[in-house]
């Protein structure tokens, strides 16, 4: 090993790279946790909106094609849309902000998100300082 990187005595080395542990991009911006939850959503979206058409249309051909429309739309649209949003905040921000939603809005499954954990304190901070 080079000389200039810190060894622990069991032979480990203490620098990691910043970005070890970041999960890569798929596509358009999105991780792969967040292509399967935008896939999920926006396939679930094309089902909903597929089963009433293929009943009155009496085609059930509507609905796969509807799904497969849903999630395309749902990763072009979502992907863009996310990305945007994540620009230049933390790698966990999206999730911190999901599991904040989740808590305060449905407090029953914060437990089941891992959000109890969060600090959800609002009013004004101070520093206690005096000028003496």
């Amino acid at each position: 090993m080079p000389e200039h990187q810190p060894i622990r005595a069991d032979g480990s080395v203490t620098f990691l790279p910043h970005r070890l542990n970041r999960q890569p991009v798929v596509v358009r911006g999105l991780t792969a946790d967040e292509l399967w939850i935008c896939c999920g959503l926006s396939g679930a979206i094309g089902l909903l909106v597929g089963l009433p058409l293929a009943w009155l249309l009496s085609t059930i051909a509507l609905i796969p094609t509807l799904i497969v429309l849903g999630i395309v739309a749902g990763i072009f649209v979502g992907g863009g849309m996310l990305r945007r949003q994540k620009r230049g905040r933390p790698d966990t921000w999206l999730y911190r902000q999901l599991q904040w939603a989740i808590s305060t809005r449905y407090p029953l499954l914060a437990g089941w998100v891992g959000a109890d954990g969060l600090i959800a304190r609002t009013g004004l901070w101070t520093v206690r300082r005096c000028a003496a």
